[in-house]
């Protein structure tokens, strides 16, 4: 089994403590988004790949040590600022902190997500251009791999459509992204490449991939793992995953994801969070239906 740590909110972020707290408990409880009182308790000795996502390594950095399973991280650096993304540390210390991952866990086990790309008024293609090429640039030695998506008219990027004010993007602008982000990455010995998108930007030197291909997954699991077929119906050719985030519960409260949609809830949420409790928010009701998965 893989755990996904998690697609639905950042766990490395805010949550680190309590994921901790399970690691030593030697399970974990996951309520199902769609039927609530339908709970999967996971054991860790069934998982033989932790693959983490977050926007902020750094509460997890010092407790790498004490977690003995295989890791896969994908850490999401993006040049935006305060008004895009509201809660996201000084992007410097990130750096410094994917740059300590990578001597941890090492530059394989580590990718970058410049994730998404829009533009702007305020973020051109110029800006994306020079922000991208600097990354590159700073990381260099310490990834091998830059994934970048594009914009999706999300429920809460609607929502925050007059802030986030984005433009729809020609075919010039994606050749001008490819040509230019391709070029920076290639300088800088990495490869850059695109998971599920319309325009893949291969003609531009970028790779068509997966966040984690079946291959991949072999390669750092000696196992093999069906397609993750309850994601996205057939479009996505990632392996099947197991996440144990809550959507609405990412105090980042960046404009443009995927996962929040009500900021109010997001508040509950965090408030409603026991660390030392085995669902990542709430607790366990008399009536829940358990059910252990493999």
């Amino acid at each position: 089994m893989i755990l996904n740590v998690s697609g639905r909110t950042d766990i490395v972020a805010f949550y680190s403590d309590w994921f901790l707290n399970r690691l030593k408990e030697g399970f974990v409880d996951v309520r199902n988004p769609f039927y609530p009182k339908s709970v999967s308790r996971i054991y860790f000795s069934d998982v033989d790949l932790i693959f983490f996502c977050t926007k902020n390594p750094l509460p997890i950095i010092d407790k790498i040590p004490l977690i003995a399973k295989k890791m896969y991280f994908h850490v999401t650096l993006t040049p935006y600022k305060k008004d895009i993304e509201p809660n996201i540390p000084e992007k410097s210390k990130i750096i410094e902190g994917i740059k300590k991952l990578s001597n941890l866990v090492g530059k394989d086990n580590v990718v970058v997500r410049y994730d998404p790309v829009f533009i702007s008024d305020k973020y051109t293609i110029d800006y994306h251009k020079k922000a991208f090429d600097k990354i590159c640039n700073l990381l260099d030695g310490y990834i091998n791999t830059i994934l970048i998506s594009f914009l999706d008219e999300y429920k809460n990027v609607l929502k925050n459509k007059n802030t986030l004010k984005y433009k729809i993007l020609t075919e010039d602008d994606y050749k001008e992204i490819g040509l230019s982000f391709s070029k920076s990455a290639r300088n800088h010995r990495m490869v850059v490449h695109t998971c599920f998108e319309d325009r893949n930007l291969v003609e531009y030197g970028f790779v068509k991939g997966e966040c984690l291909s079946k291959e991949l997954a072999y390669k750092l699991t000696g196992k093999e793992y069906k397609k993750w077929k309850a994601r996205t119906g057939n479009k996505c050719n990632c392996v099947e995953m197991v996440d144990i985030g809550v959507y609405n519960s990412c105090k980042h409260f960046c404009k443009y994801c995927y996962a929040n949609y009500d900021e109010k809830k997001v508040n509950n949420n965090y408030n409603n969070h026991n660390p030392n409790a085995s669902l990542l928010i709430g607790e366990l009701m008399d009536d829940d239906i358990i059910k252990v998965r493999k």
